[in-house]
């Protein structure tokens, strides 16, 4: 594994979490959403950024991931700047999708605390038994799931209102 990390310390809480540089780095956002398309199903997902610089980063490398994960073609529903409830709000109107919110909290001095939070239908916070003991076991022993072909790659679009409505045959379950 390039550039590994200490997976017990980073993946925790509901995603991944840990001061940038030093602990996590932006690779990690691509790990950790390829490894939560495959171990929750998803054909769709909604994902989001507080708009921060370092979020902005990890944010473009989460979604990068998320459209490798595998042979799901996962759909990728950019919902761009949001705070917490607009990605909730916008989950439940892509049909239940899952989410992912990444967010920079300012530490001091050069590094940032990241949080990569990863949220299962239903809106809540990924726990241990519905996923996340998953992903950081597929983390540490480098199992990082990659497209199977061109053809099995996901695609990142604009959430819309029309982007989220007809989800019936786009998740898998």
């Amino acid at each position: 594994m390039l550039n590994p990390i200490d997976v017990d310390t980073v993946v925790r809480d509901g995603g991944a979490h840990g001061r940038f540089p030093g602990q996590i780095h932006a690779g990690v956002a691509w790990w950790m959403a390829a490894c939560f398309v495959v171990t929750v199903r998803a054909r769709r997902l909604v994902v989001a950024h507080d708009g921060k610089p370092a979020s902005v980063e990890f944010f473009d490398r989460l979604c990068q991931g998320a459209v490798n994960a595998q042979h799901y073609a996962c759909q990728v529903l950019d919902r761009g700047q949001a705070d917490e409830v607009a990605l909730l709000a916008a989950m439940r109107q892509a049909g239940d999708a899952p989410g992912i919110l990444v967010t920079t909290k300012e530490t001091g001095g050069d590094t940032v605390q990241i949080s990569i939070a990863l949220y299962g239908r239903g809106g809540k916070p990924l726990d241990e038994p519905g996923g996340l003991a998953a992903i950081r076991r597929m983390i540490a022993e480098d199992r990082v799931p990659v497209p199977v072909n061109e053809t099995s790659k996901g695609r990142v679009q604009p959430f819309t209102t029309a982007s989220g409505e007809d989800t019936s045959s786009d998740q898998c379950g």
